[in-house]
């Protein structure tokens, strides 16, 4: 027999509401991104007289054609692209250059850089004192402006170095006999280990640098170099048309085009999410707790 049927009438009534809870909440979740991509493909007058739909009365593709025609939203998203991939690579880099030498326990002042990575979790410099050092560095109106002062998250270092720690010291050892250095057991046998922290961890920063909106606000003043964000907030506000003055066009979709630049914003990182999956889902928590 199943184990349903020795269930009782309560855990039936439990079950159900719990099931009826949970399908409201993907409901209100999931509903209005197909609202949003419903209307980029819908027409200016639709958008205007249907509150609320879930399938255009008639397909065009006229907003995506005047985004892609026009070379600043082309030139957002390249260098949004640009900047998620380098400052990925940075990131994860140096979180895992670091994690690796302070998850050995005889590295000399260990101790001491990690009351310091700790420190920061709970006091930050603040705003105005980091953009007076990222002047300061002359990285204004730099894209380094955007990766170097977030290049290495405490926490995520944390549990980074607590997943170092894990791994079988048999195996870094027996490198070393072999007359691996450091640096060769890193790369050759520490790394090749840690897929599914590395693809967790580079999904986590990539997100971040991707959804990014306050660096660029705070340090690009040239608006050659807006990232993705950035745009699509000018574009979603109520001053979207004289955001766009500098664009050589008559038609301007300005509905529709508040839809279309969302739907472009997120489209990238839900379409590699699946790739990552099978790592993520056992990375996400791996490190995080000690058997």
């Amino acid at each position: 027999m199943s184990v349903n049927h020795y269930k009782s009438f309560g855990s039936r009534v439990f079950d159900a509401l719990n099931i009826a809870l949970l399908i409201g909440l993907a409901l209100i979740t999931v509903l209005p991104l197909l609202y949003v991509l419903a209307a980029s493909f819908a027409t200016e007058s639709e958008i205007a007289t249907r509150p609320f739909f879930l399938w255009p009365e008639k397909f065009v593709t006229d907003t995506y054609a005047y985004i892609f025609g026009t070379g600043t939203f082309v030139r957002a998203l390249v260098t949004t692209i640009c900047v998620t991939a380098v400052g990925t690579l940075v990131q994860v880099m140096l979180t895992f250059t670091m994690a690796y030498p302070l998850a050995k326990r005889y590295l000399p002042g260990r101790a001491l850089v990690l009351n310091l990575v700790i420190f920061t979790l709970v006091f930050s410099g603040g705003m105005i004192p980091t953009y007076l050092v990222v002047r300061d560095l002359g990285m204004l109106d730099s894209y380094w402006a955007l990766i170097l002062p977030l290049a290495i998250n405490p926490f995520y270092l944390i549990i980074v170095k607590s997943f170092f720690q894990e791994l079988p010291q048999a195996l870094e050892e027996a490198a070393r006999i072999d007359g691996c250095s450091e640096t060769g057991v890193f790369f050759k046998i520490v790394l090749p280990l840690s897929k599914p922290i590395i693809a967790t961890f580079s999904l986590f920063y990539a997100v971040g640098i991707w959804n990014d909106y306050m660096s660029p606000l705070l340090y690009i003043d040239d608006s050659s170099k807006w990232t993705l964000q950035v745009l699509v907030r000018q574009l979603t506000s109520a001053d979207a048309e004289n955001a766009l003055a500098q664009l050589d066009s008559v038609f301007f979709p300005a509905e529709g085009l508040k839809f279309a630049v969302i739907v472009i914003a997120t489209l990238p990182i839900l379409f590699f999410y699946p790739f990552l999956q099978k790592y993520f889902a056992k990375g996400v928590l791996i490190g995080s707790v000690k058997e």
